[in-house]
């Protein structure tokens, strides 16, 4: 018993850090822009990229992942993604140029789509469907210290040995998880993938196509993207209605349209993209409101904004168990209740209270998150079939990074265009103030009707019935 104890926490020890590896791939590079500015004589908008290519690489690659996964067995796809992540965070640290620096973080990013993508689905096959919540707090808990922990780790090694020194860490972490996966996971039988089973890659290189110009939409000119960020919409939108069509008359789809049907899981990715967007906007509107409205400076908002990242760590295990006990179905509508209050409270308290009011509501909404998280994940996992865990892992993930992706552009716009045409360095703190409250208004509007969302689809009692099994 004993053996077979130690032998669980081992299996999650390294779907873990998995989780954690692909978080710090995201998060760890932002920090060492300005000295790769300098390093590189290259202008921000071409810099940007390192962060970008990682991105829309791991959001381009995810589905994929997954149904890779499905078709060749979750444990050796995982294997090969730490493999690749490994070899390309060496290629990140001694590359010569921007160019080779991007192209690396590029195939970084993939790496990453895979650690992704997976750990969900190996979860489900490696623990009991009773602790199965407990396993995904863990695995949102991971997510969530990998972003707060990589810019701070990140300037560390800038600061000491310089921007090289950020990659070797990634690598070495990478070569340990690769070894904890091969010690601690061993494939089940029954759920390796048809070794030789056709992979659908025109819907593949479609999906990706799509994928590639919505995250250039939502990137814009920040990024120096040629275009208008509406012509890639458009491209994206007839993309994948392309990508539909392909996918309803192919026998071995990359993405099964049936499943999607089902208004259980269409009705997950919905509100994880929905939940994710309105996430987003606390990070990429509140530094402006804490800075521009408040007053603070760097280092003031930096140690406020963590607030939201280390009350998130500290309650995914629980909101996990708080899943297992109680059900994914009831959790799912508990978390987006609480985000809901979390967002107004955002809006309301710190033209209120000032910082005070600011982290009382980052304390309210992250565990609020977590806790959706942990029974959306669950729910979904519960739901799907053996051989399609790998590709609804990987729509999780994808549902989720294009909502970071929508909130960073579209809530980070609608913020902008509440101050006005005027210069946020000029404008007056109270528009600030009042332009952020606005903004989180509509934030609590989004996860309102995610709440409504998941109150129909779960009241249903047949769904809610085999969430709950």
């Amino acid at each position: 018993m004993k053996n077979r104890t130690n032998h669980r926490w081992a299996t999650q020890a390294a779907l873990a850090g998995a989780m954690l590896l692909a978080s710090l791939g995201a998060s760890i590079t932002s920090v060492a822009l300005p000295t790769l500015s300098r390093a590189f004589s290259a202008p921000l908008s071409s810099i940007q990229w390192v962060v970008l290519a990682y991105l829309i690489a791991a959001t381009v690659a995810i589905v994929l992942a997954g149904r890779l996964g499905d078709m060749f067995g979750h444990r050796q796809v995982l294997l090969s993604g730490l493999m690749l992540f490994a070899i390309a965070s060496v290629a990140c640290a001694t590359a010569p140029t921007l160019g080779v620096l991007i192209a690396a973080r590029a195939a970084q990013g993939v790496g990453g789509a895979i650690l992704m993508a997976l750990p969900m689905s190996i979860a489900r096959d490696a623990v009991k469907e009773e602790q199965l919540g407990a396993a995904m707090g863990l695995l949102g808990t991971m997510s969530a210290v990998g972003t707060a922990l990589g810019p701070s780790l990140g300037g560390l090694l800038v600061a000491a040995l310089g921007w090289r020194a950020v990659f070797l860490p990634l690598a070495g972490i990478a070569v340990l998880v690769l070894g904890l996966v091969l010690l601690a996971i061993s494939p089940p039988a029954a759920r390796v993938g048809k070794v030789g089973a056709s992979l659908d890659w025109p819907g593949a290189a479609l999906l990706a196509f799509s994928l590639t110009a919505y995250s250039l939409a939502t990137a814009g000119g920040r990024a120096g993207v040629a275009g208008t960020a509406s012509l890639y919409l458009l491209i994206a939108v007839i993309g994948l209605a392309l990508f539909v069509r392909i996918e309803t008359r192919t026998s071995a789809p990359l993405v099964s349209v049936a499943m999607l049907r089902k208004r259980e899981i269409s009705a997950s990715l919905a509100m994880n993209g929905i939940a994710s967007t309105a996430m987003m906007s606390t990070l990429v509107v509140g530094p402006f409101f804490l800075g521009f409205g408040l007053h603070l400076n760097a280092a003031a908002v930096g140690l406020v904004m963590a607030v939201g990242p280390v009350t998130s760590a500290l309650a995914g295990i629980p909101a996990g168990r708080l899943t297992d006990r109680f059900g994914a179905p009831r959790m799912l509508v508990a978390g987006l209740a609480q985000m809901t209050i979390g967002l107004v409270s955002l809006a309301l308290l710190p033209l209120a209270f000032e910082i005070a009011g600011y982290a009382i509501a980052l304390v309210l909404l992250t565990p609020g998150y977590q806790l959706f998280l942990a029974a959306n994940n669950t729910g979904v996992m519960l739901f799907a079939p053996d051989q399609q865990r790998g590709m609804l892992s990987g729509l999780l993930g994808l549902s989720r990074n294009l909502g970071f992706m929508t909130g960073a552009s579209v809530m980070a716009t609608l913020f902008a265009g509440l101050v006005g045409i005027e210069p946020i360095a000029n404008a007056p703190a109270d528009g600030i103030g009042h332009a952020f409250a606005a903004t989180f208004v509509v934030a609590a509007g989004m996860t309102s009707v995610a709440l409504l969302l998941a109150v129909w689809i779960w009241a249903q009692p047949a769904a809610a019935k085999q969430a709950a099994t």
